[in-house]
């Protein structure tokens, strides 16, 4: 059975993003089984790249079946790839943009806020690649989503709390609201005075427990310093909407967050409130996505166009 090779360096946001690709290349070859590798030391990286030596007794007898591609997310991953394909002969994906050069790998998935130059081994993407799958949407169903302080982002708990009472009291559905570790408890003891809420607290949610919810909730509401869980709720289905935060040195996560707004795939809480209608976009509803929001999806099909599987 064909094989794909994945370094992880255990952080889950790369091993979601390598998993979230292969799983999408599962769906459309059902034959392709999965081996995660560890990154190998740099020594050893190195005398795979220059002389093309086996390293590790463990590492020997997978490199003895070469994989049919080799996929990679996280900085202490790049070494290792390119020492596999080395030893290998076949391609190596990095789902980020590189720290050494980009025209070292075959392909590079690079998300659109990190500004990558074109060039031909390079696929922009709509934010890091997930797991996340929509799954039957439970009507008057919502989810929001509140993160932290952050190096890119402000946090004002008070001007959030207002936009969170006004949008309870625009928008009557059945809201559950979770937390992430950046929460700080004096926000946590303000979202608990909320009513109508069903708040579940980061540290006590399961896992599985956000995909899940994600995957049947209509629409989501999310703290803008959580960027990734903007793309995971586009990803599940969700029609997006941001809460604002103060101007912070947000850069290009901000400006990624603009794009998806100015193309229609989310909106700012502060144009949902004067709008007449006050109707999220949803993913596969507006003129800039004419298929379901899935960038894992996206970028399996343009690899198996390729031919590389």
């Amino acid at each position: 059975m064909p094989q794909i090779w994945i370094v992880s360096d255990g952080k889950p946001g790369h091993r979601n993003q390598s998993l979230g690709l292969y799983a999408a290349l599962k769906q459309q070859r059902p034959e392709l089984e999965l081996q995660e590798i560890a990154p190998l030391s740099t020594t050893h990286s190195l005398l795979a790249l220059l002389f093309r030596q086996r390293p590790q007794p463990l590492l020997q007898p997978l490199t003895q079946t070469p994989p049919a591609l080799l996929i990679g997310a996280g900085h202490a991953t790049h070494l290792t790839l390119l020492a596999l394909k080395r030893l290998t002969g076949v391609p190596a994906v990095v789902l980020m943009k590189p720290s050494l050069p980009l025209r070292w790998f075959d392909l590079c998935l690079i998300p659109e806020h990190d500004n990558p130059a074109p060039a031909a081994n390079i696929l922009t993407t709509r934010g890091a690649l997930n797991l996340m799958r929509s799954g039957t949407k439970q009507p008057g169903s919502g989810m929001i989503l509140i993160g932290g302080p952050s190096k890119h982002f402000g946090w004002d708990e008070t001007a959030l709390l207002a936009q969170l009472q006004q949008l309870l009291s625009l928008d009557a559905r059945r809201w559950c609201m979770t937390t992430s570790r950046r929460t700080p408890e004096s926000t946590l003891s303000l979202l608990r005075t909320l009513p109508g809420v069903e708040l579940v607290p980061a540290e006590e949610t399961p896992t599985g427990w956000l995909p899940e919810k994600l995957a049947s909730a209509e629409c989501c509401w999310v703290t803008e310093d959580s960027v990734s869980m903007v793309y995971e709720a586009l990803t599940a289905g969700c029609a997006v909407g941001t809460l604002e935060l103060p101007a912070g040195r947000g850069g290009r996560l901000a400006g990624g967050l603009k794009r998806l707004a100015d193309d229609g795939l989310i909106q700012p809480f502060s144009r949902w409130r004067e709008g007449s209608d006050r109707t999220l976009p949803t993913p596969a509803s507006t003129s800039a996505s004419t298929h379901t929001f899935n960038e894992a999806q996206r970028c399996a099909g343009w690899l198996l166009e390729r031919g590389w599987l």
